[in-house]
């Protein structure tokens, strides 16, 4: 595990080819995870060399997803808390990791390599390093109560660094989109949820857009770097989702 370098992670991603752009990219992103996990276990120091941002994306064409619609498919907001209703019935992690993910509005590589030292439950916060994020910048996320609950019945079964975990040790990035095959929405995306919750938050309440953005941690603008520092706006970012966890809790 300490031998690898960034040289290795860049021929393995020449290797696939830029013909396999999305193959590639789910590659890097797995073994950006195991050195994430190698790191924790103190086989390893240092940067991560399967790093993206500052790093591969020096040497390498920028990531692109092929058919980025197909990928994006977004369930109607006004169907949410139905589907919430039939997620929770759901007895595993993956689907725990699902929902979660969804009250978080969270990317799925967010939630999947979230370890235990970034949550505080205390505060109802979890912190996402910059190392982890897609634009560099630490994302601070207030939790609802929903997400809490689950991060503590996780808590009650798992034994691994990550919150979420399957019998073989993380889960892969695709366990969330099995969920939604089981539940019969193989037309649906992970990440399509992001697009329902902005919807949501631009049709069905009054918080403003850049309250929103920052909630789904996008853009890099210097007013929106200096506007998440400012407490009262986490304030109001912390009101914003727990109003996304109740009416995602609604009953049908």
């Amino acid at each position: 595990m300490d031998k690898i370098t960034a040289k290795d992670i860049y021929s393995i991603m020449r290797a696939i080819g830029p013909m396999k752009a999305e193959t590639a990219s789910r590659v890097r992103s797995r073994i950006e995870r195991i050195l994430d996990a190698a790191k924790v276990l103190k086989l390893r120091a240092g940067d991560n060399p399967a790093a993206w941002n500052g790093n591969l994306s020096s040497m390498l064409p920028p990531q692109k997803r092929r058919n980025d619609v197909r990928h994006r498919t977004a369930l109607p907001y006004g169907e949410v808390p139905a589907f919430m209703e039939m997620l929770r019935e759901r007895d595993a992690v993956a689907a725990r990791a699902l929902e979660f993910t969804i009250l978080t509005a969270a990317r799925t590589m967010e939630t999947l390599s979230a370890t235990w030292i970034e949550v505080d439950l205390a505060t109802k916060t979890w912190i996402i390093p910059k190392e982890r994020m897609s634009a560099g910048t630490e994302h601070k996320v207030p939790l609802s109560d929903r997400p809490v609950e689950i991060i503590k019945e996780m808590a009650a079964i798992e034994f691994s660094d990550f919150i979420f975990a399957g019998v073989r040790g993380g889960l892969s990035n695709a366990a969330m989109l099995r969920v939604l095959g089981r539940l019969g929405r193989s037309d649906l995306t992970v990440y399509g949820f992001r697009s329902t919750f902005r919807k949501w938050a631009s049709e069905a309440t009054a918080y403003p857009n850049h309250l929103v953005e920052m909630a789904l941690a996008r853009g890099s603008s210097d007013e929106l770097k200096a506007a998440s520092m400012r407490r009262d706006l986490f304030a109001e970012h912390a009101k914003l989702m727990d109003e996304w966890g109740k009416y995602c809790s609604l009953r049908v």
